[in-house]
């Protein structure tokens, strides 16, 4: 086996310290809130050195329910992380020009455990922020959280909280798919499928573009809908929506869903997909035009609504009788 790394190895360590550079100067993660009163919405913005974005506006709004106050004086991170990733910048062209696997392994090991810590005392801040409140705030809600989601989105009272790698974290991550990479070409030492991989490289981006979030199951008694800000307390009612951009309404009765997009909290062209729960078996959650639907009868949702889905008609038929109610389409129920 040889030691020496080949030329294209070397040539995506140059490319991975080069993407960490940029990390250095652009937003690494960043947390949308939406919510009626800031129809644009507020975002933070973290970067190596700091937070930025509507940093004022959310600490005057978490001075209401008891949060501390994000200073960039009060985290240490922002004072170490420059440094960690200079030195990954060091590391990676060293070990390029120097070209020892040894060195490849012991850089991917690093850097993999950093991404690990790093996560690990992002989460920690946010549950640190989220749950150390002010007993004598303004707004008090006994056994509420306001942890933000470490990724993904989640329902914070009337806000939304949106959370992902923005551009730096992208870059930091592609950095670290680059260095898998070398270590993959490393030990597969055949032509053929070194070819093969450098073909995967270039169909990277076409994978990560075909990604879909998809729905998600409602965490009964933990999560909220999203239009009457009720607990999510029964399964069979639910329903979900999804924007292009990935982010989940969730909602506790079909009737809610619909108040919720005639009210235009969100534009029609920003949905991406409806699902509904099937109101039988493990109520698992389907797209709304592929099922069945019942309507009217004795049907009474959590929110007084008349609809109940379900994921085939013959579901739907030994439903009808007993809620004595109309068959409809999704379609129709939009009307």
């Amino acid at each position: 086996m040889k030691k020496k790394l080949s030329r294209l190895s070397r040539i995506l360590l140059l490319l991975a310290a080069i993407a960490l550079v940029f990390v250095l100067f652009t937003p690494i993660w960043r947390i949308d809130l939406d919510a009626p009163q800031y129809p644009e919405g507020l975002r933070l913005q973290i970067h190596a050195t700091g937070l930025q974005g509507n940093v004022d506006i959310v600490n005057g709004l978490n001075h209401y329910i008891g949060m501390k106050t994000l200073h960039n004086e009060d985290f240490i991170e922002f004072k170490v992380l420059p440094y960690c990733i200079i030195f990954f910048v060091i590391l990676f062209a060293v070990t390029a020009f120097v070209g020892k696997r040894r060195l490849l392994n012991i850089s991917f090991l690093l850097f993999v455990a950093f991404g690990v810590i790093a996560i690990y005392d992002f989460w920690r801040w946010e549950y640190d922020y989220g749950h150390n409140l002010n007993p004598n705030a303004a707004i008090v809600v006994p056994g509420m959280a306001y942890q933000p989601p470490l990724i993904g989105f989640k329902q914070l009272l009337n806000f939304g909280a949106y959370s992902i790698p923005d551009i730096g974290g992208w870059l930091f991550i592609g950095g670290g798919v680059l260095l898998l990479v070398c270590l993959i070409l490393e030990w597969r030492t055949s032509k053929k499928t070194a070819k093969k991989l450098q073909a995967a490289i270039i169909l990277l981006p076409l994978a990560f573009n075909s990604c879909a979030s998809g729905p998600q199951p409602i965490a009964i008694g933990v999560d909220n809908c999203y239009f009457c800000k009720m607990t999510i307390s029964d399964p069979k009612y639910g329903a979900e929506l999804e924007t292009k951009k990935g982010k989940l309404f969730k909602f506790d009765d079909i009737h809610c869903l619909l108040g919720f997009r005639k009210a235009g909290m969100i534009e029609e062209k920003e949905v991406k997909e409806i699902y509904l729960v099937d109101f039988t078996g493990k109520h698992l959650l389907f797209k709304a035009d592929e099922g069945y639907l019942l309507r009217g009868g004795e049907i009474h949702g959590p929110m007084n609504g008349d609809i109940i889905a379900f994921q085939n008609k013959d579901s739907l038929n030994g439903q009808m009788n007993r809620w004595k109610a109309t068959s409809s389409t999704w379609q129709e129920i939009q009307k």
